[in-house]
């Protein structure tokens, strides 16, 4: 698979097209909950991983591929073995990717939530597998080149991957998400949060609502979703409020449909969790500005 990339805690891309890199890592220290603001494909391809994708968790094994839609929260969870944990990750920026798509071929239709059926984690026979595998690999090393034509080379790797990709994911009908005795309630919970996080939000309602002791409810969301339900809360709040405020909304607007009491709360989360101000994202977001 040629050389390995050292591992970066950034969740921003740097390019307006796509990245990729391959990672290899005998240690790695705890990868908190977050999000993109673009598309990710992610190739296990060894160690020994649970990976939570908002209410749904997997455990992973050689082969596996993940799709992680912007705004998806999600972490993996990595139990530390004699076994590195390998992997080949794909960032691709939306605007880039949905250029390439034309009215009967959507690039991004494996990642759509929406379709019934969709999951994130594709498992595939070991011929498919095998062929998306080589064809990642393909696009790992020409666009880590500087041969003649490697950039035009790697755009078509790119493209003919996620056409693949999709069609593999149109003939996935199995799902291979993890059961858990908590996982309906802590699952219900979450959906709950989804549908009203503009609205008030706490343990104690969260608890009186589902008829759940708070102090089990606080310990399986944390178990199953990696973070606590205050924390979980804000992120989703946070991430709605970006895409607002991408959208054009101003900050002003954006923090009272996202649930946050006061600007200022709003502010100092924002500032806290992408290290920007709402005002500052909103005008580095807009078309003509970088």
């Amino acid at each position: 698979m040629g050389q390995f990339h050292k591992f970066t805690v950034r969740q921003k891309m740097l390019s307006n097209t796509y990245e990729i890199f391959h990672y290899r890592d005998s240690y790695l220290n705890h990868v908190a909950l977050h999000h993109h603001d673009f598309y990710e494909v992610y190739l296990f391809l060894n160690g020994n991983v649970n990976y939570t994708i908002e209410s749904r968790n997997y455990h992973l094994v050689p082969g596996d591929i993940l799709l992680i839609s912007p705004l998806e929260l999600h972490q993996p969870r990595i139990t530390q073995e004699k076994h590195p944990y390998e992997r080949i990750v794909l960032w691709i920026n939306k605007g880039f990717i949905e250029q390439f798509s034309t009215p009967s071929t959507s690039l991004t239709h494996c990642f759509d939530s929406a379709v019934p059926g969709h999951t994130n984690l594709l498992r595939l026979a070991p011929t498919p597998r095998q062929h998306i595998a080589d064809m990642m690999d393909k696009l790992v090393t020409e666009s880590n080149t500087d041969n003649y034509g490697s950039d035009l080379a790697a755009l078509g790797c790119l493209v003919q991957f996620l056409v693949e990709l999709n069609r593999q994911a149109l003939r996935c009908e199995q799902r291979h998400e993890l059961t858990d005795k908590s996982g309906p309630i802590v699952t219900n919970v979450l959906n709950f949060i989804n549908d009203h996080y503009n609205e008030e939000l706490s343990l104690d309602l969260l608890a009186s609502r589902f008829f759940v002791n708070k102090y089990h409810l606080s310990h399986e969301f944390n178990r199953l979703v990696g973070t606590s339900i205050y924390r979980y809360v804000i992120q989703k709040r946070l991430v709605i409020a970006k895409q607002m405020l991408a959208d054009g909304l101003p900050p002003t607007d954006v923090y009272q449909h996202c649930g946050f009491g006061d600007y200022s709360n709003f502010y100092r989360a924002f500032k806290g969790e992408y290290g920007i101000s709402p005002k500052e994202f909103s005008c580095m977001s807009q078309p003509g500005n970088s």
